[in-house]
């Protein structure tokens, strides 16, 4: 790029920003879920604008600045991409009449009324009832949630539209807060503070954190911000935000093999005990034996009944179905889980003791392969990811996170049938671009930063 940019330039980046903020008004506004073409066209746009505006060093106030511009127009919206909101809504109403949202689910509470029923508002959640797309199952959402999810419950008991605008002014201050450290963690990591846009621009959080109102956005935050404080020598104090990442959602646990060679076991014991008794204390108004029994029913159904835009799953489902003819879900599932955690046991001794800075591309990896052998992918379980490529010369999660759209062709029809050939489409995507990362060399160039 030329050291002063031209005026023409700066006009093509200009565009680049009205399409984008044109592409999200259509999403946000026009687009139902099930016009698959129109989805993916207007997210094509996006996606393209992004990897230009990249391209080209759009200057670093013009990004943050439209960063919260493409935000905000989300606001008023209702999400038309996912209705998990609904549900949301349902354990925010039960938590802030003081009732455990773990305890039954939501078909149980309706047919057999709890003793303080009175206190509940029952017209409400029968209004609520047919929406939810998991009546049958109890809530997974952890504490940091059902706090968020009760407050706005509280303040807007009746109104969905208020309830969904407290829940992304949260959204947008874990973003803000997001973009503030990823600025203060970059240069300090060696990185040039403008590739925080890698991230704040992507179209993925962008949709699936302010659009459909996912918590994956406040994961983010907290943890960049345990990072921040490891990097100042605040242990206990990092425990705190790990805690509130897991405590947000459980998948954060995984960069505990990564901590421990950091910090060496002394330290790393101070760290656990911290990050247990805050877990303790945040699970602590929830816990009762049925909190206990729930969750474990939801984890079991999660690792043995559902699936939803695999890849290894899918290969090996369909090898089972051709040598045994049936589909072995219930045994790959928890397999494949352990093979996740001895993935993130193997990059945490690979590591060794190369400083904390090794972390974050270590952790983007460890998740990578995660998600690689997972049985369910929703697109914004890789909103972790794009944050995480900000601290690693390797992209390969930006476009997945950007080719992951395609999983919403599921949606076309009330059947939710998933298109083999898309997701194909999808992982071949990605494993070629991973491909060409690996034998570019950068790979073996992680720990040497590089510029855009």
């Amino acid at each position: 790029m030329p050291a002063h940019p031209t005026p023409l330039l700066r006009a093509s980046q200009l565009l680049a920003l009205l399409l984008t903020g044109a592409a999200y008004w259509g999403l946000a506004y026009a687009t139902p879920r099930a016009h698959f073409a129109q989805l993916v066209g207007l997210l094509a746009v996006a996606g393209a604008a992004y990897a230009w505006l990249l391209h080209t060093r759009l200057p670093l106030r013009w990004g943050l600045g439209a960063a919260l511009v493409f935000r905000l127009l989300w606001l008023p919206a209702t999400p038309a991409l996912s209705d998990d909101f609904y549900r949301f809504r349902w354990d925010g109403l039960l938590a802030s009449h003081g009732h455990n949202p773990f305890a039954e689910t939501p078909r149980q509470l309706l047919a057999y009324p709890p003793a303080d029923s009175a206190a509940l508002p029952l017209a409400e959640l029968r209004r609520l009832l047919p929406h939810l797309n998991s009546p049958n199952y109890f809530s997974v959402y952890p504490p940091v949630c059902q706090g968020l999810y009760a407050a706005a419950a509280a303040a807007f008991p009746s109104s969905e539209t208020g309830f969904l605008l407290v829940v992304r002014l949260a959204l947008l201050l874990a973003d803000a807060g997001a973009a503030a450290l990823l600025l203060w963690l970059l240069p300090r990591a060696g990185w040039p503070a403008r590739r925080a846009l890698a991230y704040l621009l992507h179209p993925l959080p962008i949709v699936e954190v302010m659009g459909n109102v996912h918590m994956e956005g406040v994961v983010v935050c907290f943890l960049l911000l345990a990072g921040a404080l490891l990097a100042r020598r605040r242990t206990r104090l990092a425990a705190g935000a790990l805690a509130l990442a897991v405590a947000t959602k459980l998948l954060p646990l995984l960069a505990l093999p990564l901590l421990a060679r950091q910090l060496g076991w002394r330290r790393f014991g101070w760290f656990v005990g911290v990050l247990v008794g805050a877990l303790v204390a945040l699970f602590l108004p929830f816990v009762s034996w049925s909190l206990l029994l729930h969750i474990g029913l939801s984890l079991d159904l999660y690792f043995q009944s559902f699936e939803f835009n695999a890849s290894v799953f899918y290969v090996l489902r369909a090898l089972g179905q051709w040598l045994v003819g049936y589909d072995l879900v219930g045994g790959l599932g928890p397999l494949l889980g352990a093979g996740a955690l001895w993935l993130a046991l193997g990059l945490a001794r690979g590591v060794g003791r190369s400083g904390l800075a090794a972390v974050p591309q270590r952790l983007l990896l460890t998740l990578s392969g995660y998600f690689g052998l997972a049985t369910i992918v929703h697109p914004w379980y890789l909103v972790p990811l794009v944050a995480l490529s900000c601290f690693s010369p390797l992209r390969y999660a930006r476009v997945w996170a950007g080719l992951a759209v395609l999983s919403y062709a599921a949606y076309r029809t009330s059947a939710y049938t998933e298109s083999g050939w898309l997701i194909a489409l999808e992982y071949g995507g990605v494993l070629a671009w991973a491909a060409a990362e690996y034998y570019q060399g950068k790979v073996l160039a992680a720990g040497r930063p590089q510029q855009g």
